[in-house]
């Protein structure tokens, strides 16, 4: 601040003559006039001393002024918080399958997320504090990411500000009134099409969500079959994850004329014959799945082992590289599209992916480079936390309430990773409808954990930021799947 003070210049000079006349009749004159020049000097000196006063007095109030409005800027300065922030500590939570189902493709995650913060913390870290990441295991299990939730959400300095992963959908749902009671942000490891309405009000997904991607992948399927109208198998599991893409799969056939063959939620326990055996029977053209990769591998090896020879895609992570060194690979090879929402490691030359291969290499030699194209996820994951911390701080306020605000007023640029994202107005406008296909290629793949040959090599990018016309014209108002539990 620069700072602007009044000068009192004070040059008060009197100049009088007097004439003296020789004529005694003069004398008087001359006195009166001296005493009235010597009065009227007095009054300018009088007036001049006023006048340095005023200068002092007004000099002073400038300083006043401004020492204020100096007080104002440090009150400016102060950066409100309440739970999880403190003068040098910034807690992040974060609830992730580590032992579950997923728990291959998560820990690869929340690793790119590590590696992400130990350079912004290198770096000074957010307003001057430092992000420390708190991460609970919640083992796909509901139970446990309720108990991992209310560690995390503690009022207290055991907190946390926000929740930069919840996996799962039925996890993540389990919380979300919850988020909105407690004033805390969650960003899922889920893209459940029910975030971006007011049950998920404080639930922030990135990139599209899987109804949208069901809708892509089954125009995208069509197209590739080359047939005008075929037939369409949805196989899916119960609950917000697999049967929010299922909607979407739906909505996509009914809009296209297509037969579809309904095997939505049937995916549960560990006997997929009833799945296989309905699929073999019903030789459906195309097949939209959503499961876990390795219920993938039983049901479309199955299918494809009994001669079905269907075009295949489904939600993300319904495919996973580690399939392709499995007896399923060349049937992958043949049949399979894996539709996912970013673009995966390799697959571009932006600057954010540029930074991210180089960032991680450097600061995880040592890592699962067979899931490479995880630590995407993992990284727009923390380009987010990073922009909503940054907005938050910048704008003097780290409470819970803050750093909410902060995300619902921002738009994060993710470099050529994803899509450009903001999360205000209304979800018909602001949803993410593109989607990213790729095609699997066997003879390029490489599932060895080596630094030099990262990532799934084996997928070749068909579709970038794909949104087809079903996905496009598409009123989004509501959910397009809701539980009745």
């Amino acid at each position: 601040m620069k700072r602007m003070r009044w000068l009192a210049l004070l040059a008060i000079f009197s100049l009088f003559a007097v004439a003296c006349s020789a004529a005694e009749d003069a004398a008087d004159s001359a006195v009166d006039a001296a005493g009235d020049a010597a009065d009227a000097a007095g009054d300018a000196a009088e007036d001049a001393a006023d006048a340095v006063e005023d200068a002092v007095t007004d000099d002073d109030d400038a300083m006043d002024d401004e020492d204020a409005m100096d007080d104002e800027d440090a009150m400016a300065d102060e950066t409100l918080t309440d739970f999880g922030v403190d003068e040098e500590t910034i807690r992040v939570g974060l609830s992730a399958d580590l032992s579950g189902p997923f728990s291959g493709l998560t820990s690869v995650i929340v690793a790119a997320q590590t590696a992400y913060f130990d350079r912004v913390n290198e770096n000074g870290g957010i307003g001057g504090r430092i992000v420390e990441l708190v991460v609970e295991d919640n083992a796909y299990d509901v139970p446990t990411h309720l108990d991992n939730y209310a560690k995390l959400a503690e009022e207290s300095e055991d907190g946390v500000v926000m929740i930069s992963q919840s996996t799962g959908s039925p996890h993540t749902s389990a919380i979300a009134e919850d988020l909105i009671d407690d004033d805390l942000l969650a960003l899922p490891l889920s893209w459940y099409s029910g975030w971006a309405t007011d049950f998920g009000a404080n639930v922030f997904e990135l990139y599209t969500n899987y109804c949208f991607e069901g809708m892509n992948a089954v125009e995208f399927l069509v197209e590739q079959s080359g047939l005008p109208s075929p037939k369409l198998a949805i196989v899916s599991r119960p609950g917000e994850y697999g049967q929010d893409g299922a909607a979407g799969a739906r909505i996509a056939a009914e809009a296209l004329g297509l037969e579809i063959v309904d095997l939505e939620g049937s995916i549960a326990g560990d006997d997929f014959t009833p799945i296989v055996s309905t699929l073999l029977t019903e030789q459906p053209d195309i097949v939209f799945i959503t499961s876990a990769p390795g219920e993938t591998a039983q049901i479309f090896g199955g299918a494809a082992a009994g001669g079905l020879t269907a075009l295949w895609s489904g939600s993300s992570p319904s495919y996973n590289v580690a399939l392709l060194d499995t007896p399923v690979g060349p049937a992958l090879d043949a049949f399979y599209f894996h539709s996912t929402y970013a673009a995966l490691w390799g697959a571009n030359e932006s600057a954010g992916m540029l930074d991210m291969m180089e960032t991680i290499t450097e600061r995880i030699p040592e890592g699962n480079y067979a899931q490479a194209d995880t630590y995407v996820i993992g990284w727009t994951e923390a380009m987010f936390t990073e922009a909503v911390l940054t907005a938050a701080s910048e704008a003097g306020d780290l409470t819970r309430a803050g750093v909410l605000a902060a995300a619902q007023g921002i738009e994060v640029d993710f470099q050529g990773l994803a899509p450009d994202q903001s999360w205000s107005g209304d979800p018909n406008d602001f949803a993410v409808r593109a989607s990213y296909i790729y095609d699997i290629v066997l003879a390029d793949a490489t599932v060895t954990e080596t630094i030099n040959n990262p990532g799934s090599s084996g997928l070749s990018l068909v579709k970038e930021n794909f949104t087809g016309q079903v996905a496009a014209g598409y009123e989004f108002t509501e959910a397009c799947f809701v539980s009745e539990g």
